[in-house]
């Protein structure tokens, strides 16, 4: 026993495995294509930290070896030296040109056969192997059986939620499956979460929300280890900021630019949410008076040029200064090279300043420690990484992102209380070091592998097996108000029905309220983040997990639509009052109408006869929205059921209102749920497959799944 403890305490020699990319010690081709990103970075940085320590014998990073005149001479050279117990070692795989990563699987057996060729000519096998990316995991699998070596894998990205993306952005499930290979990404991702002794991840939430997914999902086997942060880069202020170009470019924009600095820095994102900030800041005098703003949101040329989603935000950030007539207050830099970011941060942090990062979702938030690395304070949303940050660093404070005057109020405290302000610059150099450093990263790291090694941790083994058929083939869809909203016990009971098949059911929400509007009611009654989330009556469209926007959707629905022609048309009709601008949006016009003065049949019949083809819909008795001709819930519902692949007469829609009229009829499994305005649906009461229940709120839709005996064929009994 004395022998074998001793054996395992000695130095680990770790097998790396990343396939793709362009992978060299220096000078890293960061961004040159799609398979040249952070995980390139991120696996030679984990190489050189792992071969600094002394209980580490030694790391070999494999990848393919290249020869190709397209590319340097230097991804052809089997060996380079990284230090002296670390190297990146290149094994033939196949086609010995450059190819993307969607072309390599038909090669990987070879790439696994020539590894495991090296690997046996070693003084000894590793002790780990560790896979990066699908491509990686499925050449780890094979070898970790054929060595008999314990597998770590680290996904980077998942493939379901790569599908959902490339769908929301307008390519056909054929195209993406020609394109992407994207079922055998998938298929690659079951076999190494099936095999792999340790998953780790960045978040909680990407565990929960993203691998929660797949049918091999083992929560018990999966570590959270937040990548490292170059401490070397990102520093404390040294007093020569204010004479950089980045501050010369600053003073271009504000009047009193010695004032304390509000930084905030992302890509011009709706769900970055940039432009609420700016409405707090424009509301708040008190705000103005203590700080200038700083949006940095990309690089730009020509606004006119973008695509559109980021046109749009740059566009609204740029109306959202005019509006509040900021001008002299708010900086908002056209350009900025990478390596001046970090002068960003310092600058702001030399100033007193605060990083604020109000965004609708954020899975893990490294601008975050880039600024806390700096002595820049945080105020960041309440979702995601942000949590565990400021609960690790202890630098910051988490507010509701769509709370404008509470936002406001907590970044002036921020600013304005400098005892505090100093303690949480402090605090957050000193949590980054301890939980967000290479260091620290590495040093979690091990303490996660080691177990493996040594045997000392079990592991848990669960009865793994694959669903026939279709992933997900079946889904739900209900409206948020008077439905989901209104009684919270039976909201938790459908809810723990949901996450109980969470790997067969879509669960999607459609509502006629904005984007941030539904967001934040779902936070308030703790509905977690839907599948898909319809909003605007059917006029936006959201995947999860990170609320990806359906932009094709937003191009279909522009056909025939003149949203002024509407407004000129209507403004002098009784019985109609136009609804505050924050209910309006570029394809749903919102108004109050009194039914006993107004006609919605009139009204419809009106707009027709002006050649103006749209979509009419009154709800809860007092609202009137005009869409689209192409856009409504139900449209939009379908056009999900085409996108994600699940079939209609498996879909249980609940709605209460009439907006939730045309998602109910047709093929889905219609329910409505019992509530006050049910004469708006009384037309739907004899029409098949549609039921009325008898319970009201969340309750109706338990009710509903048990009358459709929703579930019956995976849990044995309609009620269980």
């Amino acid at each position: 026993m004395k022998r074998r403890s001793a054996e395992a305490k000695k130095p680990l020699y770790v097998v790396l495995i990343s396939v793709h990319g362009l992978i060299r010690g220096d000078e890293l081709e960061l961004g040159r294509d799609a398979d040249t990103g952070g995980q390139v970075k991120y696996v030679v940085e984990l190489a050189r930290a792992l071969g600094e320590r002394d209980d580490v014998e030694k790391v070999v990073l494999l990848t393919r070896r290249i020869i190709d005149s397209q590319v340097d001479a230097g991804y052809a050279e089997p060996f380079e030296a990284l230090s002296e117990k670390v190297g990146i070692v290149r094994i033939e795989c196949g086609e010995q040109k450059y190819l993307a990563k969607e072309m390599l699987w038909d090669s990987l057996e070879s790439f696994s056969d020539n590894a495991l060729a090296y690997l046996k000519h070693q003084a000894r096998l590793p002790d780990v192997i560790h896979s990066h990316y699908a491509d990686a995991g499925y050449v780890g699998s094979l070898l970790a059986h054929q060595l008999g070596v314990p597998l770590v894998h680290t996904s980077h990205s998942l493939g379901r939620t790569k599908r959902k993306q490339l769908l929301a952005s307008g390519i056909k499930r054929s195209e993406i499956e020609t394109a992407y290979n994207i079922s055998r990404r998938i298929e690659a991702e079951e076999t190494t979460l099936g095999v792999a002794e340790r998953v780790i991840t960045s978040t909680q939430q990407e565990i929960e929300q993203q691998y929660a997914l797949y049918d091999f999902y083992q929560p018990d086997r999966m570590r959270v280890i937040p990548p490292g942060t170059d401490m070397e880069k990102f520093f404390p202020p040294q007093g020569n900021e204010k004479n950089s170009d980045v501050a010369h470019a600053l003073k271009r924009f504000l009047t009193h630019a010695s004032k304390p600095v509000i930084l905030a820095l992302s890509r011009p994102d709706p769900k970055k949410n940039i432009v609420s900030l700016i409405e707090a800041y424009g509301e708040s005098p008190p705000l103005q008076q203590a700080a200038n703003l700083v949006i940095v949101a990309g690089n730009r040329d020509d606004i006119q040029d973008m695509e559109s989603g980021s046109r749009t935000v740059l566009n609204d950030i740029l109306l959202a200064i005019d509006r509040y007539d900021l001008y002299g207050k708010v900086a908002y830099p056209k350009h900025h090279k990478p390596d001046e970011v970090a002068l960003f941060y310092r600058l702001a942090a030399a100033a007193h300043g605060v990083f604020v990062n109000p965004a609708l979702t954020e899975p893990f938030g490294l601008t975050l420690i880039e600024a806390a690395a700096c002595g820049l304070p945080i105020v960041a949303t309440e979702d995601g990484g942000p949590i565990d940050i400021i609960r690790n660093c202890q630098n910051g404070f988490l507010i509701n992102p769509l709370d404008k005057p509470v936002m406001a109020d907590i970044i002036l405290q921020t600013l304005t209380d400098r005892p505090a302000w100093r303690r949480l610059a402090r605090n957050g150099i000193q949590g980054v070091r301890r939980h967000y450093s290479w260091q620290a990263h590495v040093e979690k790291y091990l303490s996660v592998i080691r177990p493996l090694v040594e045997k000392t941790e079990p592991i848990s083994r669960m009865n793994l097996s694959r669903r026939p058929g279709v992933f997900r083939d079946r889904a739900i869809f209900t409206s948020l108000d008077l439905n989901l909203i209104g009684d919270r016990e039976s909201l938790a009971l459908l809810l723990q029905r949901i996450q109980a098949h969470r790997k067969s059911t879509i669960f999607g929400v459609a509502t006629g309220r904005r984007l941030d509007d539904a967001l934040d009611t779902l936070r308030k009654y703790n509905i977690p983040e839907p599948g898909v989330l319809i909003t605007g009556q059917g006029t936006e469209i959201h995947y999860a997990p990170n609320l990806t926007q359906d932009t094709v959707w937003a191009r279909h629905i522009d056909y025939l639509w003149n949203p002024q022609a509407v407004r000129d048309i209507l403004k002098e009709i009784p019985g109609l009052e136009m609804q505050p601008k924050r209910h309006q949006s570029a394809f749903k016009i919102s108004y109050y109408i009194d039914p006993k003065v107004a006609d919605v049949h009139e009204i419809r019949q009106t707009l027709l006869r002006n050649e103006q083809t749209v979509n009419i819909v009154f709800s809860f008795g007092q609202f009137l929205d005009v869409l689209p001709i192409r856009a409504s819930k139900g449209l939009a519902l379908r056009w999900c059921a085409d996108q994600l692949g699940f079939p209609l007469k498996n879909t249980l829609v609940a709605g209460v209102t009439g907006d939730d009229a045309d998602m109910l009829r047709g093929n889905t499994l219609g329910t409505v749920v019992d509530n006050r305005h049910l004469a708006e649906l009384s037309e739907l009461a004899n029409v098949e497959n549609i039921y009325f229940s008898k319970s009201s709120n969340a309750a109706g839709i338990l009710e509903a799944l048990d009358h459709y005996h929703f579930y019956a064929d995976e849990d044995g009994s309609a009620a269980a």
